[in-house]
Parts: C-alpha cells; structure tokens; sequence
C-alpha cells in the first residue's frame, strides 16, 4: 500500500487475559502503530479481562485499551465475549495472548494476507515459525505436532499449528464463525479452526516468533489435552447446515479481465503471494 494511502481500514485486536499484568502493558505497547498507520490501518485494542485477581485490568486502561469484563473463567468465554464487542466499523479482527509469548509487532504478517484477498483467515504458525528456548515444553510441541497433522488429514486444511493463540479473520468470517461457538475453555481454537474449515474458509498459515511466557500458566496439558481431542473428533460430525459460507474473491489485478492470463512479473501480486512479507 502506498505510503500516501487515507486511514480507511480498521483493526480490533483481541486480548483474552487472565492474570497477565506481568506482561499486558508489554503487548499493547508493542503493537507498530506507526507501520500501520503507514499502510493505512488504524488500531483499536480490546482486553477481554478473565476474572482476574491482579491488576491486568487496570493496567491495559491505563495503557489506553478498551476493557471488557467477563466473569466466567475460561479462554472460550473470554474470546466469545471479545467477538460480541466488536464495533461496526471493524474490518479485520486479531487475536493475541496477554502473556508476551507472541510479537505484536509481527501482526502485519497475517493481515496482508487479509487485506489482499488472499485468505479469510490467518493463523500465526509457531510450528513453522521460530520457537524462542524454553518456550514450549517437548510434550506441548509433540502433540500440538499431533493434532496439527490429524486437522490436515481429516479436515483437509493446510493448518501447520492449530493451537497456536495468534489469528486473524477478514470481519464477515468472524460474522460467519461467531454464532457456532460454544467452548468455555482451552479447546476454543480447536473449535475455531475446525468449524472454520467446515464453514469453507480460506485458512493459511504464516511463520511467527513465540517467547517464553510472563507470568504463571493456567494451562492442565493432560486434561485440556482431552478437551481438545474431544473437539476435533466430535466436529468431524458437525454439519453447518444453513450457515453463511465465504463468497468472496480475489481482487482483480488492474488492467486484466478475470478470463485472461495473469501476468508472468508484477509487484502487487507477488506481494499478496508472500505470507511472510508486510511490503511489496
């Protein structure tokens, strides 16, 4: 996009939180507003606050988030409530953790490939991406490996991390995911992911960083670990019947009716084509 562009589309980024004031003001703060301004976005950020105990909540308001409260402990409440408070005027919707594990500032990654028509959704893959030392533990890499390697299989999505906590959807593809939730906790992206792949949305992946965590995790691997099996094998049978699927296309390439031969060397394109980039 040119550097000239008008401020003409609109960013929510979701922060589910739960004891996270050792790392919330870290994450809001390192969001590249300039960059986004840049490229023509502009920034709203909503913390979905978890019941916590501490003071992540005042912390993300005093850091100039919006703040939204929900009582009902678990990651599933927590991002199905940030979804009902998403305002009109959003064009795309992100998802990060509170906890520092992932870079804000690598947001651009997912959202070109929105803006660009190339998906409707995208998923930050640490699987393929760079795991930062003592990040994750060996027994979380083996069966998110696990899982990732059955949703490929058995839901035919080119998903390579399909718990990570970093995603971004074009608007209408959270329109069209949103009324189908029902998870309370940590199978939420499991729910996500599969029901996306059911609903017909376009889903790719991009490599990004993740850092050890700040602060404690309210991760069980064992039990959530069977929540989230459970998920996966209890959608194969989900059926969206009467759901809103995508029915979007490409942007055209200027200059080319959509029956003639695209062309062998152009920028814009290429650009749209490189999930890693965030510059043509």
């Amino acid at each position: 996009m040119s550097p000239s562009q008008s401020l003409s589309h609109k960013i929510t980024v979701l922060i589910p939180c739960y004891n996270e004031e050792a790392g919330i003001a870290s994450v809001i703060r390192s969001f590249p507003r300039v960059q986004l301004l840049h490229h023509g976005f502009e920034l709203e950020i909503l913390v979905i606050d978890n019941d916590s105990c501490d003071a992540t909540a005042e912390i993300a308001l005093r850091e100039g988030a919006k703040v939204v409260h929900e009582p009902q402990r678990g990651k599933g409440n927590a991002i199905r409530l940030g979804f009902s408070h998403i305002s009109l005027d959003t064009d795309y919707v992100v998802m990060l953790d509170g906890d520092a594990t992932y870079r804000p500032d690598e947001i651009l990654r997912l959202v070109e490939l929105l803006h660009s028509r190339f998906a409707t959704v995208a998923i930050g893959s640490r699987l393929g991406g760079r795991i930062q030392v003592g990040a994750m533990h060996g027994v979380n890499r083996i069966g998110n490996w696990i899982f990732s390697h059955l949703i490929r299989q058995l839901y035919h999505v080119n998903v390579t991390d399909v718990l990570t906590g970093y995603f971004a959807w074009r608007r209408e593809a959270v329109d069209r995911l949103r009324p189908h939730l029902t998870s309370n906790g940590f199978a939420i992206e499991m729910e996500m992911v599969t029901k996306m792949a059911r609903l017909g949305e376009e889903i790719y992946c991009v490599p990004i960083s993740y850092y050890p965590r700040r602060g404690n995790s309210s991760l069980r691997p064992v039990q959530d670990g069977v929540r989230i099996l459970w998920m996966l094998m209890r959608n194969l049978l989900w059926n969206p019947e009467g759901a809103t699927r995508p029915t979007w296309q490409p942007r055209p390439v200027r200059g080319y009716a959509s029956n003639d031969a695209r062309p062998q060397a152009n920028p814009v394109v290429m650009s749209a084509r490189l999930p890693a980039g965030v510059e043509s």
